[in-house]
């Protein structure tokens, strides 16, 4: 019997990978979409235009569904856009998957934990957000806990490949093609990153154990640690095959304008947002992948020099390729 998924907010980032992974695992996917929106061309996705706040035209077209991925996100990266609709956003998404008797994934992060939070990050670690959308996110996990659905919220760390969007795109790639890294962050800190179609495979995979797991479950992915070092030897060779540096030649490496930032938050939202999210740069965090892993086996991890030039790829940089150039 054909598994079906529904993936709200399918024409996204998250979405999409996630949409593509479970198709190519053999599971039937239904993508959401906003009723005026024009789907992407992506084989193995039905597409449904239908507000995701109308649950029974949409369970209706998604009639079948045992699993739905929360793949919405606020209009804006501002903290008035997500408290304003994170949380009828994840209403919606519950009331859909009790209608649907579903269990419903949805993609965390490691804002909930602020400022104070540890070098190694596990499921149980404490939960002491200083940021408004630290704490949005953490009010959200409460609400999916208190709901009654099944629900498995799998935590990872910023995103990079499968398109555009992130820090990867917006800072540290936006100038390579000039030869220029830029890294918000200070020296050898240590973050965590999700190349997403590793994340996107990963929730399939739970997604196929999803009956062993508690009624709400929280799982971290590990994906990649790295630093500003860990990064330009990733990108630097495929800059100098590329012809943006010279042989031989480093990266130039730059900062975040963040005095900038800062002058400009009280006019800007989306900058203040960002500012108030510097942290995440300062403090060396990654994410402990054991329960995870006890699930599903090994985490799908691609090598970083090949998920860099596959992101590379996405964004139009480079040509698509199975293999990264020699980092010698």
């Amino acid at each position: 019997m054909t598994k079906t998924v529904l993936v709200l907010g399918a024409r996204g980032r998250f979405g999409l990978a996630a949409a593509r992974a479970f198709a190519a695992a053999g599971w039937r996917v239904v993508g959401q979409m906003r009723p005026d929106a024009v789907p992407p061309t992506a084989p193995g996705i039905e597409w449904r235009g239908v507000d995701v706040q109308d649950a029974a035209a949409l369970a209706s077209a998604a009639a079948g569904t045992s699993v739905v991925v929360h793949a919405l996100n606020p209009s804006a990266y501002t903290n008035e856009a997500w408290q304003a609709e994170s949380a009828p956003m994840l209403d919606a998404a519950i009331g859909l998957s009790r209608k649907l008797g579903a269990t419903l994934m949805l993609p965390g992060n490691v804002y909930n934990f602020g400022k104070d939070m540890p070098a190694l990050l596990r499921e149980d670690t404490p939960q002491q957000a200083h940021t408004v959308k630290g704490r949005v996110r953490v009010a959200l996990e409460q609400q999916l806990s208190a709901s009654g659905v099944r629900a498995v919220v799998i935590r990872a760390g910023d995103f990079f490949g499968a398109g555009r969007g992130s820090w990867f795109d917006l800072a540290l790639t936006k100038q390579l093609a000039k030869g220029r890294f830029t890294y918000p962050g200070q020296g050898e800190v240590t973050t965590a990153w999700a190349y997403l179609p590793d994340l996107a495979r990963t929730f399939v995979a739970v997604a196929e154990r999803r009956d062993t797991l508690a009624p709400f479950e929280v799982l971290h992915f590990a994906g990649h640690a790295l630093s500003a070092q860990s990064w330009l030897d990733a990108l630097t060779p495929l800059a100098r095959a590329q012809g943006w540096v010279a042989p031989g030649a480093p990266l130039k490496r730059a900062g975040m304008p963040w005095t900038i930032l800062r002058l400009a938050s009280p006019f800007v939202r989306a900058w203040a947002a960002l500012l108030e999210m510097r942290y995440l740069w300062q403090t060396p965090h990654a994410l402990a992948n054991a329960r995870l892993t006890a699930l599903i086996g090994p985490e799908p991890h691609t090598p970083l020099p090949l998920a860099v030039a596959s992101a590379l790829a996405d964004l139009g940089l480079l040509a698509p390729a199975t293999e990264p150039p020699s980092v010698h």
